[in-house]
């Protein structure tokens, strides 16, 4: 197995010898405690590596990632990072963020069967339903890419409904969930216009009282 994974083990004694050489304390400093002021909840995608899109150091960034970043209440794997972010971290921003031409998001317009993934993706095909008339209007790929958006609309919407969020924002902490989109054709993150301060941002249904 060691030999295998040769490759992977010197890039990495080539990376920690490189940080070394521009700051020695940086490992010292790193295992002494994290602060990131930033969430990011975003796609398995092999091609959208979280600290370097947005040009951060180990320690900066916090980070969830499934296929087709999506918010469910009762994944208690998210969900137990949104309330480590939150309450441990104190973490001030949550970035929610897609990307174009994203495989869960394309596999949910499939009709056939995938496997488990069909479960998971679920809330993907019901934002399609939701958006049937729009969405047919265009070809594939923007229906794709658009469909895409408009899931990074609706997590940043699930974030803020969790009672975690809002338990957070009913003590005054200062906390903002932001959508954003990445394309891999030209490696530039675009904000979708979507973030959320408050309580009072959401439909009444929605919030929950203290």
């Amino acid at each position: 197995m060691a030999d295998e994974l040769a490759d992977l083990f010197q890039n990495n004694r080539t990376w920690a010898a490189q940080h070394l050489a521009q700051d020695p304390a940086f490992f010292t400093r790193l295992s002494q405690q994290q602060s990131p002021e930033y969430l990011w909840i975003g796609c398995s995608d092999s091609r959208v590596p979280a600290n370097d899109i947005v040009g951060l150091a180990p320690g900066e960034l916090f980070v969830h990632r499934n296929v087709g970043n999506l918010v469910y209440h009762t994944d208690f794997n998210c969900m137990s990072v949104l309330q480590y972010a939150i309450e441990i971290l104190q973490v001030k921003h949550i970035i929610v963020t897609g990307h174009y031409g994203c495989g869960g998001v394309r596999a949910a317009l499939q009709n056939r069967e995938l496997g488990l993934i069909d479960n998971w993706l679920h809330n993907v095909r019901d934002i399609y339903d939701r958006n049937r008339t729009r969405l047919e209007r265009l070809d594939e790929e923007a229906r794709i890419d658009r469909l895409c958006e408009l899931n990074v609309v609706q997590q940043v919407a699930n974030v803020c409904h969790t009672t975690i969020v809002q338990r957070a924002w009913h003590k005054g902490q200062a906390l903002s969930v932001h959508g954003c989109i990445y394309s891999i054709n030209d490696g530039i993150l675009r904000d979708l216009g979507v973030q959320v301060s408050g309580a009072d941002q959401l439909a009444p249904v929605y919030r929950i009282e203290e």
